[in-house]
């Protein structure tokens, strides 16, 4: 088996198959591969192994750049490596908004050391080409790195992904020791009562099923399977299929191996405001 190199072809064929790239690189991350963001320096369009076990994100999973324009970059950079933001935008031509996506989404670090000092850097490449006529004298920005969580905000403003902590991760602490890990479900007895809580990737009401809503729910540990009986859907409509995060509180049943919960409340679980990936619903 090479896992990298699966990663990185699921990655590079989207959208394809149940799961997004979000969802796909968290697998991926407990599987014990390492995956490395976008940056200027490193990445292709496409993503890529880097080495054994290492996947390099590609710039085919931002939000908000051409392909023309990453082409031009790519093509720019084969020449000479970029020595500062400053060369970076002198010599690629991306708009100012094409470069305010790429520092805020961490693919300009390895020139300006972090994302808030990559965005000062970007207004000053653009303000001292007006008025110095294509000189650099951008100096680096007095503001503090990003803490976490306004990284994990950029990275899904950006990408709709993140390669650091999931979101629940974030989460867990608020929650407190009545909600369990994913993973820590196979240690519940059958039958006992308990909540998870997490991303909700996938939603499906299979016309077979009698009315019953499948939902998988993903947190920093893994996948939870929950069961929705037709009379808490419907009383619960617009949280399920509108909230992005979920608080559920239920039955632990296991069958023939398989663990879901089945559902006897859904609340929503308030977070960040991020824009995640679009779920996987009722198809």
């Amino acid at each position: 088996h090479r896992p990298a190199e699966f990663y990185t072809g699921l990655l590079n064929n989207q959208p394809l198959g149940f799961y997004a790239p979000a969802t796909l690189i968290k697998d991926a991350q407990r599987h014990g591969l390492k995956i490395r963001p976008v940056s200027v320096a490193h990445s292709d369009w496409s993503c890529k192994v880097e080495a054994d076990q290492v996947v390099r994100l590609g710039f085919c999973l931002s939000q908000g750049l051409q392909r023309e324009h990453i082409g031009r970059m790519l093509a720019e950079r084969s020449r000479a490596a970029f020595s500062s933001v400053w060369d970076f935008r002198n010599r690629t031509r991306f708009d100012r908004d094409e470069l305010r996506n790429l520092a805020r989404a961490g693919a300009l670090n390895d020139l300006a050391g972090h994302r808030r000092n990559a965005l000062w850097l970007v207004e000053g490449a653009f303000h001292q080409n007006d008025l110095f006529s294509g000189q650099e004298t951008a100096t680096d920005s007095p503001l503090q790195a990003m803490a976490p969580a306004e990284r994990l905000e950029a990275d899904f403003a950006t990408m709709r992904l993140t390669t650091g902590p999931h979101p629940m991760a974030y989460l867990r602490k608020m929650l407190g020791d009545t909600v369990w890990p994913s993973a820590d479900l196979v240690h519940a007895a059958n039958g006992s009562r308990l909540k998870v809580a997490g991303l909700a990737i996938c939603r499906q009401r299979p016309g077979t099923a009698k009315g019953v809503v499948f939902i998988s729910l993903e947190d920093e540990t893994g996948i939870a399977n929950v069961i929705v009986y037709p009379q808490l859907f419907e009383r619960r409509r617009l949280v399920i299929t509108q909230e992005s995060f979920l608080l559920v509180e239920g039955i632990l049943q296991t069958r023939s191996g398989t663990i879901h919960i089945r559902a006897e409340t859904v609340e929503r679980l308030p977070t960040f405001p991020l824009e995640t990936a679009a779920s996987h619903d009722f198809e």
